[in-house]
């Protein structure tokens, strides 16, 4: 197995929860989802990210809206819904859930018993 391709599965599996908590904080613009994604070392490149806007948008998750820019086109800015919003929210307690258990697994000290 590759060490590599099974850390790139683990990142995508929480991107979308990743991606919902970075837009419920308030208008966020794609490029900036970006950098705070690189920045915490889940890497996602444009062609990854937009689909996956697209696709949450289209399951009623998150809504855009036009700002105009002083440096150049508009720009399309995410919110998210509130059904977005009691998703996130459902997310959040699967993740708390799921951490519990891995904390649970990789601590556990006695073997097989």
């Amino acid at each position: 197995m590759n060490l590599e391709n099974a850390q790139v599965q683990m990142r995508k599996g929480i991107l979308e929860f990743c991606i919902l908590h970075i837009i419920s904080r308030g208008e966020v613009y794609a490029s900036n989802m970006l950098e705070e994604l690189t920045a915490a070392k889940i890497m996602v490149v444009e062609g990854t990210l937009y689909p996956l806007l697209t696709r949450l948008k289209n399951s009623g998750l998150l809504d855009y809206k036009w700002v105009e820019s002083s440096s150049g086109p508009p720009r399309k800015y995410y919110i998210l819904t509130d059904s977005g919003r009691e998703f996130l929210v459902q997310l959040q307690t699967t993740w708390e859930e799921l951490q519990t258990s891995v904390n649970q697994i990789v601590t556990n000290e006695s073997k097989g018993e």
